[in-house]
């Protein structure tokens, strides 16, 4: 072989060489690309934890798409196709992305024009050095009970101010007038009648907060429904005839409900009280009882004012009046109601009206029905 041959043949094998470990060399770089591109795994430990959390729970990556996220994070809303739906979270989360803190916050979230929107407390922390965690716990039901309290509290507040307020200045006028015998029984038949205001309104703020949980009953028992009508017919038997009312119990007879019959003789007697309070004089009101294959319904109806259509919805909020300016005439609190809504809502049945301005309204009481025994 000529030096030239040998020389050429030395360079193919030399470009040969440097070719395959050139090949090598790439193939290297390109495997070790791989991970660096390809996302890196929620770890198995938190994924467990929050399969498990209450929380709704979200993994977010580099990018702020969504890695991982709990079913209560999509059944809230939180999450919308790989993205958090919510632009302030997002700027949130844009922050521990760059200073590394843990952050608290609370935000309204917006939903859809058909669904109220949510308050939320979101804790947002790093995850490692890429992903970002979130968690997030709806409070929306905590706000609206503690809005509940807070006007709940005033309304009781200004409420017993004005019978406190009126029993000081007629104790201060029968004081003023200790010379005059008149005017000290006619003050003093004034403070009877703000004081017995005041017990009725204490009262029934105490059967209010008994009821409200809406818990069921330990011990519901058979209650006779005839029982419970007469007594609430007697009670305002004295008022119904000082005006010319009639009250007239109808309806079928020997029925039974299961509950509480204390419960239920207020909740009755609330609305025969109401019907009496709100009829004109010398009209009539009905209370009868109706038996359904599974309830019993008790109606009452009276020619009264009536309750306009946009107010019908309102008439079992606390302390809501329809004509706030009788209110003082008839001694009423604004709480009768709400305490009929409390005790069907506790005895598992419901509480339906219907009413027309200046016809009437009838209430109508539906209570589970102990069904008679079969005769041997």
């Amino acid at each position: 072989m000529t030096t030239p041959q040998t020389i050429l043949f030395a360079l193919l094998i030399g470009l040969f060489v440097a070719g395959v470990v050139l090949a090598f060399v790439l193939s290297e770089r390109q495997q070790q690309r791989i991970p660096d591109s390809a996302e890196p795994p929620v770890p198995s430990g938190v994924a467990a934890v929050l399969s498990v959390l209450r929380s709704s729970a979200v993994v977010l990556n580099e990018a702020d798409e969504v890695l991982k996220a709990s079913a209560p994070a999509y059944a809230l809303g939180l999450v919308q196709g790989n993205q958090i739906k919510d632009a302030a979270l997002v700027d949130v989360v844009h922050q521990v992305r760059r200073d590394g803190q843990i952050r608290e916050t609370e935000l309204v979230m917006a939903r859809t024009a058909s669904s109220p929107a949510r308050h939320v407390t979101a804790r947002i922390a790093p995850l490692g050095t890429r992903q970002i965690l979130v968690l997030v716990d709806d409070r929306t039901r905590e706000r609206r009970v503690e809005a509940i309290r807070r006007d709940f509290v005033a309304n009781v507040s200004h409420e017993l101010k004005t019978p406190i307020g009126a029993v000081r200045i007629l104790a201060e006028a029968v004081q003023d007038a200790s010379d005059d015998p008149e005017a000290v029984e006619r003050f003093a038949g004034r403070m009877i009648v703000e004081s017995e205001r005041l017990a009725r309104l204490v009262q029934q703020i105490i059967e209010l907060s008994r009821l409200q949980g809406d818990d069921p009953l330990d011990e519901p028992m058979p209650v006779e429904v005839d029982a419970i009508i007469s007594t609430a017919v007697d009670t305002v038997a004295i008022d119904a005839q000082s005006r010319g009312l009639s009250v007239i119990a109808s309806g079928d007879k020997g029925l039974q409900v299961v509950g509480n019959a204390e419960q239920i003789a207020v909740a009755v007697g609330n609305l025969v009280a109401n019907a009496v309070n709100y009829s004109p004089d010398r009209s009539a009101v009905l209370v009868s009882a109706r038996a359904n294959e599974d309830s019993v319904d008790i109606a009452v109806t009276d020619q009264g004012i009536g309750i306009p259509q946009d107010e019908i919805d309102r008439i079992f909020e606390r302390f809501y009046r329809v004509d706030p300016a009788r209110h003082r005439s008839t001694g009423g609190t604004g709480l009768g109601l709400s305490i009929v809504k409390h005790v069907a809502a506790t005895h598992g049945g419901d509480i339906r009206v219907w009413s027309a301005e200046g016809q009437g309204s009838t209430f109508t009481l539906s209570l589970p029905r102990k069904k008679q025994e079969a005769l041997p």
